[in-house]
């Protein structure tokens, strides 16, 4: 028997609407693929990888994962030597992945006696105790693993034309919005010189203290910070497999040395690793992207430096497209917090086209908070981000504030007023003018600081001499110019305190103290890391939680209104083209007119409220009310209820004074109602409570209704628009005027008589 579709059609492939709408959602665009373990395209549970053992001999780690010292890889072996506690190892091992799940979980239990454990386990055993977890249990040990108690955050500062002028404004802003790191990488290396000191300036300029660096190959990136350039470096990538180190002419120990020359220079530095980086550069060696990723991290353990960037990182696509790939993600990014490493955990390259999946991807490492939640928030729009893109960027920030503020966690960010962040973006340009005058650089024109004080991104900018600053880049390195020359320049440029903030910076790094676990700078120049801010969760009521002037500074948004201040909450729109006068004559009185419509308004229309909750003019809205009536030859008049603001009691009290029977009620933010008055008040006529949706059109056409309705007609009800997002956008406003309205009320007041008078507005 032929098959047939529903319509009786044979042989068609007629596809449903609903499945239409879903091919077409963003989500539909990413890319997924299946499972496939044999070469590692697997997020954290392959067959192929290794099953958890140790044995130690007189202090020597003999066998691992199975594998005995004799075939060792050269990862094995550094693991082994390096990042493993051979005292503790067998003991730790002997416990039970899901006994350590339970110590990392319980909050009872400290992180000194978790790390106690962690130290002596393989990369097995530690892939073994992060499947047990699922997603949450993984966050509730982040939020007591993380080494530093006050949560941070790290931005990109990049120009897709390498402009320094950009580069400066943006770092400002982005130090101003509470960014504690910031990072710049290059289109054109060569820029690299300039672009650094732009990042430097602009972020001395937002705030004291940021640190910054410059992302560039080893070599340059090394020469950046040992001049005091740059002030820390974590693009030193390690990888999970033997043969992808070799692909990059690199070792474990080559990179451990590495690490030892930015520690002599006191400057900060991370390694950085993700999973999915072995299976892309196609040497996985059929082992899970979680697995080889707990290697690498191992290995930054063994290396001695203070910490990780890892949470996939530029690889992020890869785990992304296969099942719990972003589970993965998270549990890289606990194993790293669980063997003591500062975690700057991802959140840094474009991931998804789906906002909810972006958001999916952010909540694990934000809520319970990381040492830095973001390792790159682009501070840029995402074209001009030289990293490829982020998963957020300044499009977002209303959005992060406004999640920080709804669950009162502290995701290290806070709104700025807009004449703040233009003081900060005008200034940090001004300063580099300043620097580059001093230094003989390429000469930054005040057409290009107006430009990027306003300016969203690169495209709004004017071009550079780009021959010209090659030029002076070059000159940078070749006349050997350090930190203490843009300190100089800042002063002679008169920015003192931009200069004091950067050298406050240099001093640190001689101090020694930015090579402390998880360090940062506060504003102060102080530092704080996981030694003098220990992260101390212990339960309910512990760790860090957004409290005191941080709460409040948390709490104030952008778009924050207040009934208590008429000039958000309804003060008169001074744009209005008519004016309203409403005249109270007297008590109102039933009508003898069968003719006619009377219109209820609320105690505050047209007094204290002079507009409704979308801005449209009171005197517009009673005019166009009145207008449909009267073209419908009925007569009109107009009360004020003052005992109640509840809409149906208004509309029903207008009804009921009304000769026809039929009354409107209108409330002061638009709300409206039709009623008659021998329905039950909690019935009506017409209701029309979306307010945000009401325009004049519609006003007129209610009135032009209840006018049919007063001479015994039955009209085609006016279209109720409906929008599914008005209430989250002015649901909280509309309870505000409300409150606000019911100040007015005069309880056991009866309605009154208005005498109404609408004006053109005459402007000089």
């Amino acid at each position: 028997m032929k098959a047939t579709n529903v319509t009786g059609d044979p042989g068609s492939a007629r596809r449903s609407k609903r499945t239409q709408i879903l091919e077409d959602r963003p989500v539909n665009l990413d890319g997924f693929v299946e499972e496939w373990p044999e070469v590692g395209m697997v997020a954290m549970d392959s067959p192929f990888d290794p099953s958890p053992s140790v044995r130690v001999e007189n202090g020597t780690i003999v066998e691992m994962d199975g594998r005995d010292r004799t075939d060792f890889d050269f990862l094995d072996q550094f693991i082994a030597d390096h990042a493993i506690d051979a005292g503790v190892a067998e003991q730790a091992m002997a416990l039970d992945a899901a006994e350590i799940a339970y110590l990392l979980v319980d909050p009872r239990v400290s992180r000194a006696d978790v790390l106690a454990v962690s130290r002596g386990l393989t990369p097995a055993k530690l892939l073994e105790v992060v499947k047990t977890m699922n997603v949450v249990e993984m966050m509730m040990a982040l939020q007591k693993m993380r080494a530093r108690r006050t949560p941070a955050n790290q931005a990109h500062s990049t120009s897709a034309r390498d402009n320094p002028v950009q580069v400066a404004a943006d770092a400002a802003e982005a130090a101003l919005r509470g960014f504690r790191e910031l990072e710049t990488t290059l289109g054109v290396v060569r820029y690299a010189p300039l672009v650094a000191i732009a990042l430097q300036v602009g972020a001395q300029t937002g705030r004291p203290g940021v640190l910054t660096q410059c992302a560039l190959e080893e070599a340059t990136e090394l020469e950046l910070g040992m001049r005091g350039i740059t002030a820390y470096a974590e693009t030193i990538s390690v990888y999970g497999t033997e043969q992808v180190f070799c692909d990059g002419d690199d070792t474990p120990w080559s990179k451990a040395f590495l690490a030892s020359a930015y520690a002599s220079r006191g400057i900060k530095m991370r390694f950085t690793s993700g999973t999915g980086s072995e299976v892309q550069m196609g040497n996985a060696e059929g082992r899970s992207m979680l697995y080889l990723e707990v290697r690498c991290i191992l290995v930054a353990k063994g290396a001695g430096v203070q910490g990780l960037q890892n949470g996939s990182i530029s690889c992020i696509g890869v785990p992304g497209a296969v099942p719990a790939g972003i589970r993965a993600v998270l549990a890289e990014n606990l194993v790293a917090a669980t063997v003591d490493l500062e975690c700057a955990s991802g959140n840094d390259q474009s991931f998804s086209h789906s906002d909810m999946r972006r958001t999916a991807r952010l909540l694990p490492q934000l809520l319970p908070g990381t040492d830095f939640i973001c390792s790159g928030y682009s501070g840029v729009p995402n074209y001009d981000n030289m990293f490829a893109g982020s998963n957020l960027d300044p499009e977002d920030f209303d959005d992060w504030n406004t999640i920080q503020r709804d669950l009162q966690v502290d995701g290290a960010l806070r709104h700025v007023p807009e004449a703040e962040v233009l003081s900060a973006r005008n200034r940090a340009a001004r300063a580099l003018q300043g620097v580059f005058a001093h230094l003989g650089l390429a000469p930054i024109t005040d057409r290009e600081i107006e430009a990027v004080t306003y300016a969203h991104g690169s495209r709004e900018l004017p071009l550079r001499d780009v021959l010209e600053d090659l030029k002076a880049a070059q000159s940078v390195m070749d006349r050997g110019l350090t930190g203490l020359d843009i300190v100089k320049g800042l002063d002679a440029g008169g920015f003192p305190d931009v200069a004091e903030a950067l050298l406050g910076v240099l001093r640190q790094r001689v101090s020694g103290d930015l090579l402390h676990t998880s360090a940062i700078l506060t504003p102060e120049l102080t530092t704080l890391s996981a030694v003098n801010d220990p992260n101390d969760y212990a339960g309910p009521g512990t760790g860090h939680r957004p409290s005191g002037a941080r709460w409040e500074e948390m709490k104030r948004l952008r778009h924050v209104v207040s009934a208590r201040d008429p000039e958000q909450a309804g003060a008169p729109s001074p744009g209005t083209g008519r004016t309203l006068s409403l005249k109270e004559k007297g008590p109102a009185r039933p009508g003898r007119r069968s003719g006619e419509v009377v219109i209820g308004v609320s105690p505050a229309f047209g007094g204290f409220f002079s507009r409704t909750i979308v801005d449209v003019p009171h005197a517009d809205v009673l005019r166009e009310l009145l207008a449909g009536v009267e073209e419908q030859g009925v007569h009109a008049r107009v009360i004020r209820v003052l005992g109640s603001s509840d809409l149906a009691v208004i509309a029903h009290t207008a009804a009921r004074l009304s000769g026809s029977g039929v009354g409107v009620g209108v409330m002061s933010r638009g709300t409206t109602m039709i009623h008659q008055r021998d329905l039950l008040r909690l019935s009506n006529l017409e209701l029309f409570p979306q307010a945000p949706l009401m325009d004049l059109e519609t006003f007129r056409r209610i009135g032009r209704n209840a006018a049919r309705y007063a001479k015994g007609e039955s009209p085609e009800p006016v279209p109720s628009r409906n929008d599914h997002m008005a209430r989250p956008r002015w649901q909280a406003k509309a309870a505000l005027l409300h409150i606000k309205e019911t100040e007015f009320v005069r309880p056991g007041a009866g309605p009154v008589e208005l005498e109404v008078l609408i004006r053109m507005r005459h402007t000089g």
